[in-house]
């Protein structure tokens, strides 16, 4: 945006404050000669214009501030422009009513609280809304994994829904209040370069050393992960049939994650069945169960028991 279109909107919310201040200055002359007092209407028009211009700067000031950084989410602006408005609502009220500050904002807020409560769901949500926008977890543009709710690119940040486009291209619109509860991780922040991981395991009679250059070596022929900073490999658990290794490599934006988690695995599987590793196999040992077992002495001892009673001796001759 030039300089021509900057000033294109400035143009009115100026005019209009400048008629506020000639009614304000002429105020007596106009008193004089019409007999009508001009003096409430040029407080009135001064704050709404004021409240404009001020909104209109601010929005000025998010735009050229998009060029060299992340701009500002379009609901932190629009939240200035209702506080400025608000702020200038409640000025003309009070110069309306002829009543100070806090008489104002007093009423104001008994009306604020029943349309509140009235509308406390969409409350809810605006308000997360809000407290998101001054936050700024995230911005437009950055992927985001909402805690069991939602996977994807940021599209657009509302006053009470968030849009959130997955990486099967679907579209969801998401309340903010249910995000608000929720665990947010935003993999585009500080930088879209983040570290992935995966964890795989490998047959116990592999020695860990052995398991760690076959893997490295085979890392090194990936073309979509990124060779700066290299990737690794670590171990995680020895286990009786099995150890566990994580294999953590860089990507460089979010979107490339199912490309490059399939390509390391692809490679990894195909050094494997090179060097004829087997797969792990799981062991399991039958165990038989204490009450199966029989004592030879105590089973003996029990049928000279048996045999020595003269009941058990009738019953059994009989």
């Amino acid at each position: 945006m030039n300089l021509v279109s900057y000033l294109r909107r400035l143009i009115w919310p100026s005019i209009l404050l400048l008629v506020a201040v000639g009614l304000l200055i002429l105020d007596r002359e106009v008193e004089q000669r019409v007999g009508l007092s001009v003096r409430l209407a040029g407080g009135v028009v001064g704050c709404l214009a004021a409240a404009w211009l001020g909104s209109r700067l601010f929005g000025l000031f998010a735009d050229r501030r998009r060029r060299h950084k992340r701009p500002y989410p379009r609901l932190f602006r629009d939240l200035v422009a209702v506080l400025l408005f608000f702020a200038a609502v409640v000025a003309s009220a009070a110069l309306l009513l002829g009543q100070g500050l806090l008489g104002a904002l007093a009423g104001s807020s008994l009306i604020l609280a029943m349309l509140g409560f009235a509308i406390r769901n969409v409350v809810a949500d605006t308000l997360s809304g809000i407290a998101l926008g001054i936050e700024a977890p995230y911005r437009i543009g950055d992927w985001v994994e909402i805690e069991q709710v939602a996977r994807g690119r940021v599209i657009e940040i509302g006053w009470r829904t968030t849009r959130v486009l997955t990486q099967d291209s679907t579209y969801m619109i998401l309340p903010n209040s249910q995000i608000a509860r929720r665990r947010i991780t935003n993999y585009s922040a500080p930088k879209p370069q983040y570290r992935a991981q995966l964890s795989l395991k490998l047959t116990r009679e592999l020695p860990v050393d052995t398991a760690k250059a076959l893997i490295l070596k085979a890392l090194r022929q990936a073309r979509v992960i990124q060779a700066d900073p290299p990737p690794d490999v670590r171990v995680q658990e020895l286990g009786s049939d099995s150890n566990s290794y994580a294999v953590r490599f860089w990507l460089s934006r979010f979107e490339r994650d199912v490309d490059c988690r399939d390509e390391v695995l692809s490679l990894i599987d195909h050094a494997m069945r090179q060097a004829k590793i087997p797969t792990p196999r799981m062991q399991i040992e039958l165990n038989r169960p204490r009450s199966a077992e029989i004592d030879p002495l105590a089973h003996d001892a029990e049928v000279a028991r048996v045999f020595a009673e003269p009941s058990e001796r009738k019953r059994l001759e009989a």
